[in-house]
């Protein structure tokens, strides 16, 4: 997979070089002198591409023509959304990243501009911070679909309302399946017979809605 990353600070460089690491064939482009100088020594000089990034030939020099995918983080939120807009109209790069500098510009980056998804972190700190309050000893392993899903992960402990419970007689929300179960440090393939235990390592898929009424029938009620 060939990926494109245009901006190369401190965020860019070290996408970089952890696509690097897992064998993606990477390409950076910058103009800045002074992270130009960096990189060279932190980098592959092979890789990157010098030159401003809104001109076409040094887009096409980077290999922009051939990209699945593009990541814009330059520090500009205007610039990177011109690059979103750019690598999916005049190149089709089928999948556009762009980072958020100013979380007050995140309502520009969606489909308008083509952006498939926005990286803000403010919203990324806020969404953890929620999700660390409200659900307990519940962790969240992944993110899926845009932060709209979940790969989440709970050891149920003594006195939870799931014990002993079929997994088809759980009243689980809709939006909600329960992955795989590890049991002893063995895998157990969730079936609708299969019952669950104290000490059960459940992973599952789920929305916000769904994470916290699963994370009720996993903990321990208060008071106990």
């Amino acid at each position: 997979m060939k990926v494109l990353i245009i901006g190369a600070g401190r965020t860019g460089a070290q996408l970089a070089i952890s696509l690097l690491s897992q064998d993606y064939d990477v390409n950076v482009v910058d103009n800045r002198r002074e992270v130009l100088s960096r990189i060279h020594r932190e980098l592959p000089t092979e890789i990157i591409t010098e030159g401003d990034p809104l001109e076409a030939n040094v887009l096409e020099k980077a290999g922009i023509q051939n990209a699945d995918v593009m990541a814009a983080v330059t520090t500009s939120d205007e610039t990177n959304l011109v690059l979103c807009y750019f690598a999916r109209h005049r190149y089709h790069v089928p999948r556009v990243i762009a980072r958020v500098n100013n979380p007050r510009d995140s309502w520009l980056f969606n489909d308008t501009f083509c952006v498939d998804v926005a990286v803000n972190q403010a919203d990324i700190l806020s969404r953890l911070i929620q999700e660390e309050m409200s659900m307990g000893d519940m962790m969240t392993l992944l993110k899926l679909r845009r932060g709209n899903y979940s790969l989440v992960e709970e050891k149920i402990p003594d006195g939870a309302p799931a014990i002993g419970v079929a997994i088809k007689d759980l009243p689980l929300p809709e939006h909600c399946v329960i992955a795989a179960i590890i049991r002893q440090g063995g895998l157990v393939i969730p079936r609708g017979v299969t019952a669950l235990e104290a000490g059960d390592e459940v992973l599952a898929v789920t929305d916000t809605e769904g994470a916290d009424k699963l994370s009720l029938l996993l903990s321990r009620p208060e008071g106990q």
